[in-house]
């Protein structure tokens, strides 16, 4: 159970990109924004699709530790295309942040429905829990304006994916957070959809701006309530997408 090399090397690149913010030069600021917004998004995966796995490990699924879930590892849980490429690109032309990772539960080794439940949830609350403390750290500490905006945004991405994932559609883990208590048809159902059923909701979101405004002002008024800064959000996200 102990972090991969891999991972602390993400974190250790989030952390360069911080510090570059804080450097009086606006491509440094700009160069930062872009490997704290890139690496701490790597973070976040990791740490989203490791609480799905430890939840599965104290539930009855073991065999998540031998899969090498439990280290942190980026690459255990990534499809070089659908984990990586992919959710970079919606981030950075469309804002959107897609889930990219995946474990696999054996569900049958799971004590119960409840454990089921709270598998599926571990993740997005991770995303939750990261936007919140990222936010709290622009409040409690007032960095400098670079940091503080490269902060929000991150933090903003993070709720964006807890209000996306959340949704109870197959696919994503609200759908998972329910579908235990379903019926054995709905279950097949969520089956059947499940590989395609996202990538018609992302289509959604970039295709139609008005149902794309709703998603993103109900997802930024919950950043707020947590605190976070829809001004330095909308900063951060400016600079991190330097080429528009």
């Amino acid at each position: 159970m102990r972090p991969s090399p891999l991972f602390l090397s993400l974190l250790a690149v989030t952390v360069a990109g911080a510090v570059l913010t804080l450097l009086d030069s606006a491509a440094a600021v700009t160069a930062g924004t872009v490997l704290f917004v890139l690496g701490g998004w790597a973070v976040s995966l990791c740490l989203h699709e490791f609480g799905h796995a430890i939840v599965a490990y104290r539930g009855g699924d073991y065999a998540v530790k031998g899969k090498g879930y439990l280290t942190l590892d980026i690459r255990r849980y990534t499809d070089p295309v659908f984990s990586i490429v992919l959710p970079l690109v919606l981030l950075a032309f469309g804002g959107i942040p897609l889930p990219g990772g995946a474990v696999w539960i054996n569900h049958h080794a799971l004590r119960d429905k409840r454990v089921e439940s709270m598998v599926s949830l571990a993740g997005p609350l991770s995303n939750l829990v990261l936007g919140v403390l990222l936010a709290l750290s622009v409040i409690l500490f007032t960095p400098p304006v670079g940091l503080a905006a490269a902060l929000s945004y991150l933090a903003a991405v993070q709720i964006l994916a807890f209000v996306l994932n959340i949704l109870p559609i197959p696919g994503l883990d609200g759908w998972g957070v329910i579908e235990p208590y379903m019926s054995y048809s709905a279950q097949q159902f969520g089956a059947k959809v499940r590989p395609w059923a996202p990538f018609v909701l992302f289509a959604v979101l970039i295709g139609f701006p008005t149902i794309a405004a709703l998603f993103f002002d109900a997802a930024y008024s919950a950043f707020e309530l947590i605190g976070g800064d829809r001004y330095l959000a909308a900063v951060g996200q400016g600079t991190f997408l330097f080429w528009r």
